[in-house]
């Protein structure tokens, strides 16, 4: 019967020699190749000394937004948890009351917002179905942590920082890519 690939070898059968029983060869060629290692660039990273360059279409941890008097854009649509695969969104909406207008943009807002970090698959599909820019994904990556409950994040740990009290805050947490576009 043929083959299907012409991967197969055939065995070589002849006794070893003396210096292929010696495998004095076999171990100098292992040298050689522990001492290339030894002397090339090491590709570890000192990690909270040294960061590495991301991609420019590096997806980390979520942000909501707010405008440019403070005011927090969501209006809990709940596209952005209807378009998550992972179902890692989970909101709850509620009517603004008299006197809150400085606090939200329209009528209705984001009682509840909770994103499940651990379910998030950072596919960006959250981002893209906001009709009113109130989430994106920033540059920052999700931190190590011991407890599953704490990668739960709420709308306190999501809201930017406010630009009109705290705007070098705002600009740090709007990231690089924010600054270009």
């Amino acid at each position: 019967m043929e083959a299907l690939t012409n991967r197969s070898k055939a065995v070589d059968r002849r006794p070893m020699t003396v210096w292929e029983k010696m495998y004095l060869p076999v171990i100098a060629k292992g040298m050689g190749t522990t001492l290339k290692h030894f002397f090339m660039k090491k590709p570890t990273i000192n990690y909270p000394e040294e960061t590495r360059p991301f991609s420019p279409v590096f997806r980390g941890l979520h942000v909501l937004n707010r405008d440019e008097e403070g005011r927090e854009r969501c209006t809990a649509c709940g596209l952005c948890a209807v378009a998550c695969p992972a179902e890692a969104i989970t909101m709850e909406a509620a009517e603004r009351k008299e006197g809150e207008e400085n606090l939200y943009r329209e009528e209705k807002y984001a009682a509840r917002y909770e994103i499940n970090m651990l379910r998030c698959i950072f596919c960006g599909l959250c981002e893209e179905a906001c009709p009113k820019d109130a989430i994106y994904l920033s540059e920052t990556f999700t931190p190590s942590n011991f407890t599953r409950q704490s990668f739960i994040y709420g709308k306190p740990d999501l809201l930017i920082p406010d630009p009109v009290k705290e705007p070098e805050l705002y600009q740090k947490a709007k990231g690089e890519r924010a600054k270009k576009n």
